[in-house]
């Protein structure tokens, strides 16, 4: 059998693997590549959508689901398989990605218009979206054996990423012999709010696993939600406002979550939330539909009440709502889109608080390579946002103790349990901290250890 990585490679986007195994061709995630590698997504597939049997997906982050209609579009005609809120929202996020696309379409070409060009038209539409739904045929519980073909069969575990996140075990029996690849997705912290931990992965022969934050350890989440108290504290306290980028799933909800503890407890200074995604609105009533998938604490917290509200939360839905924010002068904590700040609400309100020295920036998710968000964390003087210059003043905190991705120690202790395996993938990092990471492997476990270029072909 073969692996091929067609993104996530040396990069922390665009995760697909294609893989042949016996007779069935099959691929791992389609997603989308951003940040400085967004031009990718416009490259022509290097494989045949119409040949592949299945798509495996682990989660449905942008970054692993994001090219699904485009596959569709191109002539995929076979099955999805994932869990069940994965496909849910998975259909939420890509009906919001096929707006976000084509507002951008249009914002664009007028710009262009007036010098004679025209901009490269969104990779797929609000219909090819909905046409793509009716392919995720497969939803597979946790631990659940699924046959692919004979001598190929899965099963998905949790990966305590997001609501519903899987890693993919995958057995292949193959010149009499049986083959066991482990393919990590994205793996998550222990002791988080709302999801469970990772399970612990059986043995393997070979494994492709993440390293997002290979070359670190996080602080603790309880330091973490203790930082985030500080950076409130310290921009309600000087008559600022709080601006939190977030990603709409899973950040979001663990945000309001935190916040409605800090309230009950009393530690909450007195303030308006604005939770200002219709995205994250949308994934918020879809997360408290599903307790089954929560941790045992924040399922018996939903047993006595919903873990996501809380009296001062507001939910602005529409623009007019969301416009409003920006005549508040102090108090508010506004917890907007996107998470990398490459669009969404959160600009406008970037734009009226960065440059002020009471307000605070809270960054409590990764900001990849080429993003307006990683140039602010690297120490950006100022900005530019809708065309203006914007100073940055405002107090800028990075707390990566929320972050959805294990640390450095997490992925150790997960790849501890799958034995010795042949060969160890590294996939979904950067370059430099892949190797870090690497090292550890080598020096900590022992296990061979290789990072592979996209499109290198991967005899196993």
């Amino acid at each position: 059998m073969k692996v091929i990585p067609y993104g996530a490679a040396k990069t922390v986007t665009g995760s697909c693997f294609y893989v042949e195994a016996r007779d069935v061709k099959i691929l791992v995630d389609c997603g989308m590549f951003q940040g400085k590698e967004e031009d990718k997504n416009y490259q022509p597939f290097p494989f045949n959508p119409r040949e592949i049997d299945y798509l495996i997906l682990t989660h449905a982050h942008i970054d692993h689901c994001g090219r699904i209609p485009l596959l569709v579009k191109e002539g995929f005609r076979g099955k999805i398989i994932s869990t069940e809120p994965t496909a849910k929202l998975a259909r939420l996020m890509l009906l919001d990605a096929s707006k976000v696309m084509y507002e951008n379409y249009k914002t664009l070409q007028r710009k262009l218009l007036r010098l004679g060009k025209t901009p490269a038209p969104p990779l797929y539409e609000e219909y090819d979206v909905l046409e793509s739904m009716e392919f995720f045929k497969v939803r597979l519980p946790y631990g659940e054996d699924y046959k692919l073909s004979k001598g190929v069969s899965i099963r998905l575990r949790d990966s305590g990423h997001i609501l519903g996140s899987a890693f993919v075990e995958m057995e292949v029996y193959e010149d009499k012999k049986q083959k066991r690849i482990i393919f990590s997705g994205d793996l998550g912290n222990k002791n988080k709010p709302i999801v469970r931990d990772p399970e612990s992965p059986s043995f393997a022969d070979y494994v492709f696993i993440e390293s997002t934050y290979g070359d670190r350890n996080h602080k603790s989440f309880e330091q973490s939600k203790e930082e985030l108290l500080q950076a409130i504290e310290y921009a309600i306290g000087r008559g600022g406002n709080v601006i939190i980028p977030s990603y709409a799933l899973e950040r979001a909800q663990e945000i309001l979550y935190v916040l409605r503890e800090f309230h009950e407890e009393g530690r909450l200074p007195k303030c308006e939330i604005f939770l200002d995604s219709p995205l994250a609105i949308s994934i918020t009533r879809l997360f408290s539909s599903h307790p089954e998938f929560y941790d045992r604490e924040a399922y018996e917290v939903f047993l006595k009440n919903n873990p996501f509200e809380l009296p001062n939360l507001h939910y602005t839905k529409e623009v007019e709502e969301s416009k409003a924010i920006n005549s508040i002068g102090s108090g508010a904590i506004i917890i907007a889109g996107s998470g990398m700040l490459n669009g969404g609400r959160v600009l406008h309100h970037l734009k009226y608080n960065l440059w002020r020295e009471e307000c605070a920036l809270v960054f409590v998710g990764y900001q990849p390579e080429g993003t307006l968000g990683r140039k602010i964390i690297d120490g950006a003087e100022s900005v530019k946002i809708f065309g203006e210059d914007i100073a940055i003043r405002a107090k800028v905190y990075t707390i990566n103790g929320f972050s959805s991705h294990a640390d450095q120690s997490g992925l150790l202790e997960w790849l501890s349990y799958v034995g010795k395996p042949w060969n160890v993938f590294l996939m979904h990092g950067e370059e430099e901290k892949m190797k870090i990471f690497a090292d550890a492997i080598k020096n900590q476990l022992g296990l061979k250890c290789s990072i592979p270029e996209e499109g290198q072909i991967l005899e196993l």
